[in-house]
């Protein structure tokens, strides 16, 4: 007679305690060789495997199966729903959660129907897009400087949306892919980002001042400039701070504070990624022009 496993601890090597994530989280985990099991909660989960591929025998929602987990397979777990992984080696499992409600609201700003906001479990799920978010909310667990929350906001919302198709099917969220803005709507949102951009913004709260919903809003504001919400946030910052740089001369701790960045560091770090510049080159250009200025041949 087999004797069962032993329960294994889980080790947490990243987590998103502490970020002030909303409506999403995250822990990056060590899982022993040996059984886990996951008791059902308040919110829905998503394990998605890293590493080298292990033989697993697996029972969620009333259902099992044994296979090989091998790197970007993912099992989706309902609220409510309990379940138990057995390896037969050690692994590493990026541990996505998020609230109910979060899936509701983004349900009903696609205009689906309640129903459409009922996830079922699935084990061995294969989704690029899927994969993709949870690879950039690892890839922001492990980063030493934490994202805008805006951009957290951003993968919350992708996150939902596309749960909400594979629970249905796999079908693609309503085409309005070819919609925009209206001039005033990105009138407001361009000229409201501008005049806080020294602060944390929030995905819901550019909606509130465009009047539309969270999910309408990032859609629409990628149509019309091209680049997603959070990136055009960084992008304002980037160039805010170089336009300080090259018109005051105010410390660069406090040209970072102006910019909305966490710190200096962040701010340099930043501008070398899209400007190919530190704040230092960027100084220096500036004290070598302004000498010439002063003194034209």
């Amino acid at each position: 007679m087999t004797m069962p496993s032993a329960i294994q601890t889980p080790q947490v090597l990243l987590t998103s305690a502490g970020r002030a994530w909303s409506g999403l989280s995250a822990d990056f985990i060590h899982i022993p060789r040996g059984r886990v099991h996951v008791p059902g909660g308040d919110l829905h989960r998503l394990g998605m495997h890293f590493g080298p591929p292990v033989k697993a025998d697996c029972q969620c929602g009333g259902r099992r199966m044994r296979r090989v987990q091998k790197p970007g397979d993912i099992d989706i777990v309902p609220a409510g729903v309990d379940g138990s992984w057995e390896d037969d080696a050690d692994c590493r499992i990026l541990r996505i959660s998020l609230t109910p409600s979060l899936i509701a609201r983004v349900a009903e700003e696609m205009g689906r129907g309640a129903g459409t906001a009922q996830l079922r479990p699935q084990m061995q799920v294969r989704d690029v897009r899927l994969e993709a978010i949870g690879w950039a909310i690892k890839a922001d667990l492990e980063a030493d400087i934490p994202s805008d929350p805006l951009y957290i906001d951003l993968l919350a919302n992708a996150l939902a949306v596309r749960l909400i198709e594979t629970a249905n099917g796999g079908m693609q969220a309503e085409g309005r892919n070819a919609a925009k803005l209206s001039a005033r709507q990105l009138r407001m949102l361009t000229e409201y980002i501008e005049t806080n951009l020294d602060r944390k913004l929030h995905l819901a709260e550019l909606a509130t001042v465009a009047g539309l919903s969270a999910t309408r809003l990032k859609i629409l504001f990628r149509n019309s400039t091209g680049v997603p919400v959070h990136q055009y946030v960084i992008r304002r910052r980037v160039e805010h701070a170089r336009a300080l740089f090259t018109a005051t001369t105010m410390p660069a701790s406090e040209i970072a504070a102006a910019s909305g960045f966490a710190h200096q560091s962040h701010m340099a770090s930043t501008m070398r990624r899209l400007l190919g510049l530190t704040p230092g080159e960027i100084a220096r250009q500036v004290n070598d022009f302004r000498p010439n200025l002063q003194n034209p041949a």
